[in-house]
């Protein structure tokens, strides 16, 4: 074959391509968009998953939300990851339910294996708290009690593997090999009540408005946000890094994705309008107001790289705590 017959036939197949890609965008979607939710109405996936279809309604249609909880995730993912890659069935995914979860099941790799991402769109971060009795007014102060008082500090999780249990073992290794108990409970808010009265020292918990309000009102103490920066929603706490933790850093992403095979044109019609409606101003306030930190400029490209990274960062950490 000639050359400027190859680069012709080249050109136009190129030509063709965009075409097919720029169609797949503008006739997307073709039917109604289904999110899939891995756990019960009420939860803060629901939360994100409704927030997010409330939002690009004006230019996707209305979401339906299809809650299916289960297997520690699985049975959304595995739900989504064997339908059409149409772009018409979504996920809400985050740390706690494709990273954590995943990685404690043996099931490490299913989540990148079988899944794309749109977008990050928030995360929560986790925090460092005490019983206001104690005399620590600060992480190191924590530290050298911990290390002088081995085993009479006792720490309170969601439950073996949540991440307010994976964050303290993270703590306790990255600060020498602290002798503190863990407590697991049947999710947070017991775990909190049992902090509050005194049964138990230490807690991990998200950052919450509302355990803001128990910091500011006295009822616990918190020590250090576990964030890359200080938090809108509390910039006088410091956050972990600044307290002597050297790039200690515990949050959950939460984000949209789709199932493996979905077309690039389509995952990108996606983002566009997440990151339309995420940009904004009022709509950010109004997460901050309610615990969530929101993610702009996170594309399926950077937001995959952001799940691999939270693979490689947790995985080791999971596997020693909760076994292969």
């Amino acid at each position: 074959m000639r050359r400027r017959d190859f680069v012709a036939g080249g050109s136009a197949a190129l030509a063709g391509l965009v075409s097919v890609a720029g169609l797949a965008q503008s006739s997307y979607p073709a039917k109604q968009i289904h999110l899939v939710v891995p756990t019960s109405a009420g939860g803060v996936h629901d939360v994100i998953g409704r927030i997010w279809g409330d939002r690009v309604k004006s230019s996707l249609g209305a979401i339906i939300i299809e809650n299916r909880a289960g297997g520690g995730s699985s049975i959304a993912l595995n739900y989504v990851a064997q339908q059409p890659a149409d772009g018409h069935l979504l996920l809400v995914g985050s740390t706690s339910t494709l990273v954590l979860r995943e990685g404690g099941n043996n099931r490490a790799y299913d989540a990148l294996k079988d899944i794309r991402s749109v977008s990050i769109v928030a995360t929560t971060s986790t925090s460092i708290a005490v019983h206001p009795s104690l005399p620590i007014k600060s992480v190191k102060e924590l530290i050298a009690y911990a290390r002088s008082n081995p085993a009479k500090l006792s720490y309170g999780s969601g439950g073996v593997g949540a991440i307010t249990h994976i964050t303290p073992e993270l703590f306790k290794q990255r600060a020498g090999g602290l002798d503190i108990l863990h407590v697991p409970y049947r999710g947070i808010a017991p775990a909190m009540n049992d902090l509050l009265g005194g049964q138990i020292t230490v807690i991990f918990p998200n950052i919450t408005s509302q355990v803001v309000a128990l910091h500011r009102s006295g009822k616990l103490r918190i020590l250090a946000v576990n964030a890359p920066t200080r938090l809108d929603a509390a910039p006088d706490i410091p956050t972990a890094h600044e307290e002597g933790l050297d790039n200690f850093v515990s949050q959950i992403f939460f984000g949209i994705f789709a199932a493996i095979g979905t077309p690039k044109p389509i995952l990108e019609r996606l983002n566009e309008v997440t990151q339309a409606e995420w940009a904004d101003k009022a709509f950010q306030a109004k997460l901050v107001e309610s615990g969530f930190e929101p993610m702009l400029g996170y594309g399926p490209e950077r937001s995959d790289q952001y799940m691999r990274d939270e693979f490689a960062k947790w995985g080791p950490i999971v596997q020693k705590v909760q076994g292969p």
